[in-house]
């Protein structure tokens, strides 16, 4: 048994091999630019196919081959840089993964019109004489690839470690404006680095195409295996990149041989990647992290008129066009729903899916099973299906609690991936080589088969996809709405205000994961037989990301224009119907779409086609009253200025390390109920980490946080804040998706979970606290309640983040330089305000504040900082006379003191 493990081990040194040095493409390309790039495998199987011909159909040597193909895929690698990813700097996380993903169904898409889906079987250029060591036999090549790929590690190591390019390349990636003040060319770092990391690419795949054969799909899924060893290595350590990828490859090789269940093997990269995003992820952001700007978002408003005259034109449609337009749009309507998964996990949630049509073929798998092994009914099965993948959901979500942005969406396609691996070509559980026999689906006793009445079919589906937007449209109205927004917007602002963070990922998941399944079961009942392997792939849950992206991923239209783009969908019958050579280009005209839409207009096409379907209905109805405002329709409640709940703030001994340096050294104080206190000191010195650890953004090193009596040392923010500590930020951290009065409510909704099911039906705004009212006539936020927040001026932006503080009722109020950047009447003003808060409410108020004469007006004591360590506490008085403040604070005269 050990002479077999260990042939088994040497035969996995070439596929390790090939792994680790496709990871290292892969992070010489996010080192010069910081995009994870996600067409990494597909520009190097370019390479391979030209390699490929150059040597088998046009007889040149294997040197000139590898050249060629090495050299174009460094010529895409640059152009893709040039064209694409420059213009994409200031673009959010998401729009950049979409770049990748529209350039990667670009390059398959153009592989498989030239190549087909046909396997070539390559022949080596390396020697494949054998060697035996210690009894076991195994050919040279595979230490040949070692040694290859040692090398070229150890030659990208020095480049990085010692060249002139190696480190301009870093001190790009730490600060691009600093190191063009100093000359460098941050597009021309990006360029060479997206070249070298291509070509390594494409060297990997020429190398291991004798091994794995050389397809379309075996090479573009080369950069799962890739990914997983870049992440062991962090992105930065090309060793350790070799070792994780050798590790990989000779762990295939053994499961390949002494395991038998499907797909195990291949799995074993998402395993990796699942695993170190769980162990290394963190449940927040650090300071000073959160999601660039986003596509926009619809309001979720649903015109009834217009609802009504569109389900009227969709059934009339379905019910009278031939055939084979009926299928068509039984395609679209289908695909509309997993589409609309994106929306509501994606759009709505801000968390990146690419596993969304793998779960829903696991919809799909428990629906055929139910029907063809225990014989359900198809409402039944239907409905099964998707209740049953809401749990898998929620496991997609497990990762999202630790990770974010470019990780997150490595692990769904990690475990979109497996499940394909695992389930979906496992025959054992998908009936067989036959696939699972579906029958004939019926509603009621009508029959409703796609491939006899595929008008019916194309009505239900219609009907169904209608049903679940409304659905989604009361979410995005309702309280779950408003936390998903404040999630997707700002996960530390949403905690700090007692969303808990997790439950949100979680019910966008597993909301998400029911839509899904619906729109993939009733993809997959077109047919009488379902066969899983092929009709759901890792592939197409990227390519529903970029349709969503181009409909518009964030508004409810945005799925049923997306879907028209769908393989077998209504694009694909017009372009059929007007040009019937086009159709086989659709899937490239579609990735050629969305890399176009992020380049041009990152809200998709919804937007524009919502704003003209308003004009023409506005047009319409001229002749009736304009509906009243938001702002029209809110009646404030009763005033209350009912003091809050009397809680002491103690922190005793707090100490918080980042690294090696100790921020926060043993400092200790208290707030009482209406008592403003002051935390002062120079730059650094340690006061907002001491706000990070009492509300606990920061893992305290020791010390402790108790309010009202309680131990909150080890509590999560939210709970923290339910307990009735606030917070403000430097940077504001408002939702701008949301409006000054839905910032309110976000801040001030009840906290029950029971608004996750019931605002699938209705939502109900719960009556708007008097406290919150009263927040509202204090900060004289009446006339902007209806406003966007970043149609706010700054001066507003800043009181409405403290209003919103303070609509969480808190008992202890942390406000972190809030009067930063106002003027000197708005300074006078939240002077006022502040010392109201205090008398009225009985509210607690710690703040940090470098205005030394605000300070000095409103605070009753002044704790004072240096270099994370107390150096006076006392009255204001006290504080500025105190000789150690004036020298390491507010200077040596007396003059310069209320200017300091």
């Amino acid at each position: 048994l050990m002479q077999e493990v260990f042939q088994f081990a040497l035969l996995g040194l070439g596929l390790g091999s090939l792994y680790s040095l496709a990871a290292q493409g892969l992070m010489v390309t996010y080192r010069g630019s910081g995009v994870l790039n996600f067409a990494h495998g597909a520009i190097g199987m370019v390479g391979a196919y030209v390699s490929y011909e150059v040597r088998a159909e046009h007889g040149q040597p294997f040197a000139l081959a590898l050249a060629a193909g090495v050299g174009v895929s460094a010529v895409i690698g640059a152009l893709a840089h040039l064209l694409i990813m420059r213009h994409l700097q200031r673009a959010s996380p998401l729009a950049k993964i979409v770049a990748t993903l529209g350039l990667l169904i670009v390059l398959q898409s153009i592989a498989v019109i030239r190549y087909g889906a046909q396997v070539v079987f390559v022949d080596s250029e390396l020697p494949l004489n054998r060697v035996t060591l210690w009894g076991v036999t195994v050919s040279v090549d595979r230490f040949l690839l070692v040694a290859i790929t040692a090398g070229l590690t150890l030659a990208l190591w020095a480049l990085y470690q010692y060249s002139t390019f190696g480190l301009a390349t870093t001190a790009v990636a730490e600060n691009q404006r600093a190191a063009s003040a100093i000359g460098l060319s941050p597009d021309a770092v990006a360029t060479v680095n997206w070249a070298l990391g291509s070509g390594l690419a494409a060297l990997a795949a020429i190398l291991v195409s004798p091994i794995v054969t050389l397809s379309v799909s075996a090479m573009t899924n080369l950069v799962i295996a890739a990914l997983a060893a870049a992440l062991v290595a962090n992105f930065r350590s090309f060793p350790i990149a070799l070792a994780a990828g050798m590790a990989i490859g000779i762990g295939q090789t053994e499961l390949t041989r002494f395991v038998k269940t499907p797909g195990l093997a291949g799995s074993l990269p998402f395993v990796v990647i699942v695993l170190i995003m769980i162990a290394r992820g963190r449940a927040l952001p650090v300071r000073g992290h959160f999601l660039q700007q986003l596509p926009k978002v619809g309001d979720g408003r649903v015109h009834r008129v217009g609802l009504l005259l569109g389900l009227a034109a969709g059934v009339v449609l379905t019910l009278s066009v031939p055939v084979v337009w009926q299928d068509s749009l039984v395609v679209t309507f289908a695909m509309a729903l997993v589409l609309l998964s994106v929306v509501v996990v994606t759009g709505y949630g801000g968390q990146l899916s690419l596993g969304q049509f793998a779960i829903a073929g696991f919809g799909a798998w428990v629906a055929g099973r139910l029907v063809d092994g225990w014989g359900w009914p198809f409402p039944a099965a239907l409905i099964g299906g998707a209740i049953a993948t809401v749990p898998l959901g929620a496991l997609f979500a497990v990762p999202a609690v630790r990770s974010r942005g470019l990780s997150l969406a490595v692990v769904t396609l990690g475990l979109g991936t497996a499940l394909e691996l695992m389930l979906f070509n496992n025959d054992d559980y998908t009936g067989g080589f036959l696939g699972t026999s579906v029958g004939t689906p019926s509603l009621f006793g009508w029959d409703i088969s796609a491939t006899r009445h595929p008008g019916r079919y194309g009505v239900v589906c219609f009907g169904i996809f209608v049903v679940v937007a409304l659905a989604v449209a009361n979410v995005r109205r309702g309280r779950s709405g408003r936390r998903l927004l404040a999630v997707r917007t700002n996960e530390r602002a949403a905690a700090a205000l007692g969303i808990n963070v997790a439950a949100t990922k979680v019910y966008a998941f597993s909301v998400a994961a029911g839509i899904a399944a619906l729109g993939g079961t009733l993809l997959a009942f077109r047919k009488d037989t379902i066969t899983y392997g092929t009709e759901f792939t890792n592939f197409m849950s990227i390519v529903v990301v970029g349709w969503a992206f181009v409909g518009g991923i964030g508004f409810l239209l945005g799925p049923m224009i997306g879907a028209v783009l769908t393989a077998g969908g209504l694009g694909t019958r017009i372009t059929d119907a007007l040009l019937s050579s086009v159709s086989r280009y659709v899937q490239l005209i579609g990735g050629a779409m969305v890399v176009l839409l992020v380049l041009r207009n990152q809200d998709g096409v919804a937007p524009e086609t919502a704003r003209q379907l308003r004009a023409i209905a506005s047009k319409i109805s001229a002749m009736r009253p304009r509906p009243a405002q938001a702002s029209d329709r809110v009646e404030l409640p009763a005033v209350a200025r009912d003091r809050v709940r009397q809680q002491t703030l103690v922190a005793s001994g707090l100490m918080v390390r980042y690294g090696g340096v100790l921020a926060v050294d043993d400092v200790s104080f208290s707030v009482e109920p209406g008592q403003i206190v002051g935390l002062i000191g120079p730059n650094g010195a340690g006061k907002t980490s001491v706000i990070d650890a009492i509300t606990g953004f920061t893992r305290l090193a020791a010390g402790s946080v108790r309010l009202g009596g309680v131990d909150l040392t080890r509590t999560k923010p939210d709970r923290r804040a339910r307990r009735g500590l606030s917070r403000s930020f430097q940077s504001l951290e408002l939702f701008d998706d949301l409006t000054v009065l839905d910032n309110l409510r976000t801040a001030s909704d009840p906290r029950d979970g029971v608004s996750y099911i019931r605002d699938l039906v209705r939502p109900i705004e719960p009556p708007l606290p008097g406290e919150v009212a009263a927040a509202i006539l204090e900060f004289d936020l009446t006339d902007d309640l209806d406003r966007n927040v970043q149609d706010l001026s700054y001066g507003r932006r800043r009181l409405l983040a403290v209003a919103r503080a303070v609509a969480t009722r808190p008992s202890i109020l942390l406000l972190d330089e809030p009067a930063a950047g106002l003027g000197e009447t708005e300074t006078a003003e939240f002077a006022h305000l502040v010392r109201r808060l205090a008398a009225d409410w009985g509210i607690g108020v710690l703040l940090v504040e470098h205005d030394m004469s605000l300070v000095m007006e409103v605070c009753h004591r002044i704790h004072v900082l240096d270099f994370g360590r107390t150096i006076a506490e006392g009255s204001p008085e006290e504080i500025r006379a105190d000789p150690g403040v004036i020298a390491a604070y507010l200077g040596t005269d007396d003059s310069d003191h209320d200017s300091a």
